[in-house]
């Protein structure tokens, strides 16, 4: 019998043994599964977390940049070309001088530039265009404009001034109907400034507004004119501007006028409170008159200095002149654009007459006027190639003791140029 109850309880301790052995087994693996099942949920709930955020994050800035709002966009335009000239310079002593040149590239007018235009908003435009016109790179403008109201635009920095048309509208070479630019028409140019442009309906009319404050031109001890630059030369400023009226309802007629005034003297110089008026009119008719497309372009201008007392080139005795200069020029040209034949409606006959006329008894008086006329070719609606024959002439009003060279220049040129705008 106590063999029995030993063997029981032999029994009863190995199974009890086995028992936690087996419950062991099982509680460790449970526990660590457990617990590694707790870790990776936390970690999971931390990746989530950073996605969640990473994601929250570029929702946000695709809602910052949506298309249309805010990009960036680059266009521009290049113009090359080749010319041939031939110069006849007659003195005024019976005799002639006869030269000749001719360059790939056209020097006069070869241009590459590219235009950035960065838009941010709605509101905000900044727009930068560097040039490269063969030996020398410069800006076109450099400004930033600002969408302040429907019919008002406010911008400031470096821009076109708004004085007649040919400068901000026709100068490029893919708009421009003929190759060389008209003499006289370069001032007053570009300048760093604020200005302020827009425009309104009139009952069935149009009329339109562009007006601006910059640092002005200065006057060189000749008498001409130029850019004062970023610096400005003196304490005043200059106005400047342009309004327009399209009195017809489909807009094909526009007659501007403009104007500009301001002080050109270098502070402390010896020029008497000098300043500039300039007075300008343009014209713009662009009509379809089946199976032609006409269209006119003009512009007058008039330039006037008060009067000063300039050093002759020995720098020894005074003289002065009426500092007045005027330049006119007046295009036309026609396209059938109506024609089927395809040849036929891509070609553009162009012509344009250019006068210019400076202060007479001046370094650098002259009457001048040029007649260009020219066959355009339109591969696009912004790509040409240009075939113009320009003649020339040039009587000069210098004034000869004080340094001119008096005679005749006649000029031949021609060109062929591609354009195109990018």
């Amino acid at each position: 019998m106590a063999q029995i109850i030993a063997c029981y309880q032999q029994s009863k301790h190995n199974f009890m043994r086995s028992s936690q052995i087996s419950i062991r087994r099982i509680l460790l693996p449970l526990a660590i599964l457990t617990t590694t099942t707790v870790a990776n949920a936390q970690q999971t709930t931390v990746v989530d977390s950073a996605l969640l955020q990473r994601v929250a994050a570029l929702e946000q800035q695709v809602a910052d940049q949506k298309p249309g709002e805010s990009h960036l966009m680059i266009v521009g335009l290049t113009t090359f070309g080749f010319v041939n000239s031939k110069t006849t310079f007659k003195p005024g002593d019976g005799t002639s001088v006869v030269s000749k040149t001719n360059s790939l590239g056209d020097a006069d007018r070869y241009e590459l530039s590219p235009m950035f235009l960065w838009r941010h908003g709605t509101k905000w435009l900044i727009e930068f265009e560097p040039s490269f016109d063969g030996n020398t790179l410069g800006v076109n403008w450099a400004n930033i404009s600002y969408f302040a109201a429907p019919g008002l635009t406010v911008r400031a920095g470096y821009f076109v001034l708004p004085f007649g048309i040919y400068n901000k509208r026709l100068a490029a070479g893919w708009i421009d109907k003929v190759a060389p630019d008209p003499v006289g028409i370069d001032l007053p140019g570009s300048d760093f400034g604020v200005g302020i442009s827009g425009g309104f309906p009139l009952g069935s009319m149009k009329w339109s507004y562009d007006v601006s404050l910059t640092n002005g031109l200065q006057l060189l001890p000749d008498g001409e004119l130029q850019g004062s630059g970023i610096t400005d030369n003196n304490n005043n400023k200059t106005v400047s501007g342009r309004f327009a009226l399209l009195p017809l309802s489909n807009s094909s007629l526009e007659i501007g006028v403009s104007g500009l005034y301001g002080g050109v003297a270098d502070a402390g110089s010896s020029y008497n409170n000098a300043n500039t008026t300039m007075l300008g009119a343009d014209l713009s008719f662009v009509k379809n008159l089946n199976p032609l497309l006409i269209n006119i372009k003009g512009q007058y201008s008039v330039i006037k200095v008060n009067s000063q007392n300039y050093v002759e080139s020995s720098g020894n005795t005074l003289y002065s002149f009426d500092n007045k200069s005027t330049s006119a020029f007046a295009q036309l040209s026609v396209r059938p654009v109506s024609a089927e034949n395809k040849l036929l409606k891509n070609l553009e006959l162009a012509f344009r007459y250019v006068n210019y006329t400076t202060p007479a008894q001046s370094l650098w008086g002259q009457n001048y006027h040029e007649e260009d006329i020219g066959l355009d070719y339109w591969l696009s609606w912004r790509t040409v190639l240009k075939f113009t024959y320009a003649v020339s002439h040039s009587l000069s009003t210098e004034n000869i003791p004080a340094g001119g060279t008096g005679g005749t220049t006649d000029m031949n040129n021609m060109y062929l140029q591609f354009s195109i705008q990018f």
